[in-house]
Parts: structure tokens; C-alpha cells; sequence
């Protein structure tokens, strides 16, 4: 089986990388993530990984914290996870640029569109840190805006569930689970696929978006290899 997809958007939570350790890095289950995305460049796949920053830093939950210093901690958060990320690539032999929304040009590049494209276009994987530079955006909204200035075919979401479902099947367990949505039917109903601000940038620029769990990173060679794993919205 081919692949699916050509240009990849990756999207991982920062609580994907810390593992059981539920904070920091692990460095054991990012290297289990990293395998599947060695394999698909080798097969040649370009991918793109857009990186949260929870497993550091939640600035929502940071009290009376004025909220864009918060955000601006979250962007440092993220650079640490994307500087992990890297490493463990090229700990496998990837070809890897770490590029950041903000200026940190000792450890990473500064996000240039066209300089991000080339480095896909010669098979290095390009990870996004520190969002979309600014407070008040999520890196979901990150991942939807450098999915369009990339041109990727898809944005991937590997999240700590299988899919979109109706309610949150945490709390409820008659949840229905959707393998195939639409951007309006998200927005509408409110689902937790991204934020509102993610989800109508993907609508408005007709972006697809799969949602499936990281819990077995082998799902990420499976999705862009085209199984039917996860929530499809489009």
C-alpha cells in the first residue's frame, strides 16, 4: 500500500510525549512515536509536526497570571518539546529542522514559509515550535495555520483518544464515536476536535483533518498509509 497522503501537518500534544511520566519528556515514548515518521520519510512522505506544550505548561490553569505572559510561557514550552522531538530523529537518522514562531536563533530557525517548504521538498522534517508566535492561540490554531501555508493534504491530530465523538466518552460511556464528520457539523455541535478559532480555519480553508490516538504511535504510519483508523473530518 502506497501512501495516502504526500505532505503531512502532524499535530502532537505535549502530553503525548511525556508518557506515563504525565509531565516532561519521556524520552523512551517519544523515540516510539518517532519510529512510524522515519519509516513514512524513507517511504517519501513530507511531514510537518506542529508540537503543544501541556506536558510543561498549562497556561489556562495559571490562576491570576496575567494571560499573555501565560501564553508566552506556553511558546517556550513548546520549544523545549520540539527541540525533543528533533533529537530523537536524528537520534534515528531523520533529517530534521526545528523552526520557531519566535526569535531563538541560537537552538532553531525562525519560521520562514518558504525556507519550511524546501526543507519538506528535500525530505528533513520541519517541527514547528512556540505556535503561532502570538498570545491568545492555541497550537491547534498553529497547526491549522502552518497546514495551509504548507499546503499539507491533511492535518493528522494524535490525541489521547481514538476518535470524535459525541460527548466525551470519559464521563459518559454510551458516547458515539464518528468516523467520518464534517467541519460544520464540529462547529455546530461543539466537538472537541479543535478549538473553535482551529476548526473554522480548517473549514474556511477546506483543510481535512484526522483524529486518532497516539496511544499505539504505529497509528501514524497506519493513517497516512490510508487505514481506517480514527475520525475523519472534512
Amino acid at each position: 500500500m502506497g501512501l495516502k497522503y504526500k505532505r503531512i501537518l502532524l499535530k502532537l500534544s505535549g502530553e503525548s510525549l511525556a508518557g506515563d511520566k504525565k509531565q516532561g519528556i519521556d524520552f523512551d515514548t517519544v523515540t516510539k512515536i518517532c519510529k512510524p515518521i522515519r519509516r513514512l520519510v524513507d517511504e517519501g512522505a513530507q511531514i510537518a509536526i506542529v508540537v503543544g506544550g501541556g506536558n510543561f505548561w498549562r497556561g489556562r490553569s495559571s490562576g491570576s497570571m496575567d494571560r499573555t505572559r501565560a501564553d508566552h510561557i506556553g511558546m517556550l514550552a513548546t520549544a523545549i518539546n520540539a527541540l525533543g522531538v528533533a533529537d530523537s530523529l536524528e537520534a534515528l537518522g531523520v533529517d530534521v529542522r526545528v523552526q520557531t514562531a519566535i526569535s531563538m536563533r541560537q537552538v532553531a530557525e525562525l519560521y520562514i514559509r518558504g525556507k519550511a517548504i524546501r526543507h519538506l521538498e528535500k525530505g528533513r522534517v520541519v517541527v514547528f515550535g512556540c505556535g503561532t508566535g502570538n498570545p491568545f492561540f492555541s497550537t491547534d490554531t498553529a497547526a491549522a495555520l502552518r497546514a495551509a501555508e504548507i499546503d499539507a493534504d491533511i492535518i493528522m491530530k494524535a490525541t489521547m483518544v481514538d476518535g470524535v465523538y459525541d460527548c466525551d466518552p470519559k464521563t459518559n460511556p454510551n458516547a458515539v464515536k464518528y468516523d467520518h464528520i464534517t467541519h460544520h457539523e464540529v462547529l455546530n455541535k461543539s466537538l472537541a476536535v479543535m478549538d473553535s478559532t482551529a476548526a473554522s480555519l480548517c473549514k474556511d480553508n477546506g483543510i481535512a483533518i484526522l483524529v486518532f490516538s497516539i496511544d499505539d504511535p504505529e497509528n501514524i504510519y497506519k493513517a497516512v498509509k490510508g487505514e481506517n483508523i480514527g475520525t475523519l473530518v472534512d
